[in-house]
């Protein structure tokens, strides 16, 4: 029986076209598995935490208060029981008082809107190695590192309770012969203190009372004490944070220009 030409011509089209389809298929696959290899995906690293404070709009440069030489524009605080205070080796050593040992700024530190920055060392004691007391608008207040048997870190006071007893309260461990970097922020609702650049202290002060203990009254305007302990302190310095209509206070001008002090 003689069959159409055409019935051999589509069967053979048929086969043509599926072998076809699947060459393609297989191509494509390995272009993309080519490609794949070629092009490794890259896992984005997850950005670095960042303080979550934001920095003030204006801010000018630091000026040293202590020059690494000696006690200029300072004085050792007269509570009838303090320690020696000398100055070697680029830092301020205070010997234990009975029971506090003391410095305070004789020059004009602003009022509000400022920061102020120093490292402190324990090297002996179990109490407070830093009492800075500082202003805040018409009163003061100390930021403490270490107080009630070397534990206790907060601010005194607030609403007439120190920092053992209000909402700064915070317990960390210290150890001797390290340095620790303090720092502060003072603005009118708001105080800000970290210790080796992490925040400890992050307290809205709008409508609350401020003031201090009785025993750091020698300190004002802006001092330091530690409390039956012997401490190094250097690199003190302060900056004023301008607002955006003025700056608010002054430093003194007549504080000699430091020399850094050298590493210990």
């Amino acid at each position: 029986m003689n069959l159409p030409r055409f019935a051999f011509i589509l069967p053979t089209l048929a086969f043509c076209v599926i072998i076809g389809s699947s060459v393609s298929s297989d191509a494509q696959e390995a272009a993309k598995g080519s490609d794949s290899g070629v092009r490794k995906s890259k896992t984005k690293k997850p950005a670095a935490k960042k303080d979550d404070v934001k920095k003030p709009s204006g801010i000018t440069k630091w000026t040293r208060l202590f020059d690494g030489k000696s006690l200029a524009n300072w004085k050792v605080a007269e509570t009838g029981g303090e320690g020696e205070v000398v100055v070697e080796d680029g830092q301020i050593v205070m010997e234990p008082g009975n029971p506090i040992t003391g410095i305070t700024y004789t020059g004009k530190p602003p009022r509000t809107n400022y920061e102020i920055e120093l490292d402190a060392m324990l090297l002996e004691g179990n109490d407070f190695f830093v009492g800075l007391t500082m202003p805040v608008a018409d009163s003061y207040i100390s930021f403490i590192v270490g107080g009630w048997a070397g534990a206790v870190v907060g601010l005194s006071n607030i609403d007439d309770k120190d920092a053992s007893e209000n909402d700064t309260t915070k317990f960390m461990k210290f150890e001797e012969n390290k340095w620790y970097k303090i720092r502060v922020r003072v603005e009118p609702e708001q105080i800000r203190c970290w210790i080796n650049e992490k925040t400890v202290v992050n307290q809205d002060i709008k409508g609350k009372k401020i003031g201090i203990r009785p025993e750091v009254d020698l300190s004002t305007p802006l001092g330091l004490s530690a409390f039956q302990t012997k401490v190094a302190y250097k690199s003190i310095r302060i900056r004023e944070l301008k607002s955006d209509k003025e700056s608010v206070g002054k430093l003194n001008r007549n504080v000699p220009k430091a020399v850094s002090p050298p590493c210990r």
